[in-house]
């Protein structure tokens, strides 16, 4: 099987990460971010011959589109990471409802429509995703009930599908990672926060980028979450 995968959100953060790692191991890698320019900066800097889309992924045709442009500049998709996400932290009797539509759209229904999109391929020669949740997906956090939502939809949507296409040999997992030092959290007051989380410490966007390519790769796990949070999901 050609290594080849599609990193959504693979311009900062995690996604990133997954990339700069997936890169060093062979693979050849499109990187796929809303913003072009963003997404061959961070293309540009893991040499090879990477390439860069732009995508809005909550809108299916534009997900469609950049699928056929990947496929026909790199051939079929194999592997897919879903990293894209954002997150507007409000309790919810004050959460706008476009918020909560902005959340869900990116977060949740961007998901399943790249993975919708790499199916195409996938259930003809087989294939691997991993879709990036969150602790917050399975325990709830005050204030984050939309992301939350999001994130735990997630977990669900990534199962129903890894029994759906397991008989096409094609993996589905998800990666739930805890805080971790991206711009997502920088805002966040760590030194309290770290408290909670029994490591005593913020992890670092490798550490959970590892856990994705050990889950793309490894032939016999399909259906699982696993959980990236130093111990965090144990006290709360």
């Amino acid at each position: 099987m050609d290594k080849v995968c599609a990193v959504f959100g693979g311009s900062r953060g995690i996604g990133r990460a997954v990339a700069q790692l997936m890169a060093q191991k062979g693979y050849r890698l499109a990187i796929v971010a809303r913003n072009l320019d963003v997404a061959k900066a961070a293309a540009g800097e893991l040499g090879g011959n990477h390439l860069a889309f732009s995508c809005d992924v909550g809108k299916e045709q534009d997900v469609q589109n950049t699928f056929n442009e990947m496929e026909k500049r790199l051939g079929p998709v194999n592997f897919l990471v879903n990293a894209a996400g954002i997150n507007r932290d409000r309790l919810l009797v004050r959460t706008k409802t476009e918020d909560m539509i902005s959340q869900l759209h990116t977060n949740l229904l961007g998901s399943m429509l790249t993975c919708k999109a790499a199916m195409r391929t996938m259930i003809e020669k087989g294939g691997s995703i991993v879709n990036v949740g969150s602790v917050i997906g399975l325990k709830g956090n005050v204030g984050q009930c939309a992301y939350s939502a999001s994130k735990g939809g997630i977990i669900g949507f990534s199962r129903s599908l890894a029994k759906e296409v397991a008989r096409k040999k094609v993996r589905v997992n998800v990666v739930a990672p805890g805080f971790i030092h991206t711009d997502m959290t920088k805002h966040l007051k760590e030194e309290y926060l770290k408290k909670n989380i029994p490591l005593g410490r913020f992890g670092d966007p490798l550490e959970v980028a590892h856990a994705v390519v050990f889950l793309l790769e490894s032939p016999y796990v399909t259906g699982h979450v696993l959980v990236v949070d130093g111990g965090l999901q144990l006290t709360v």
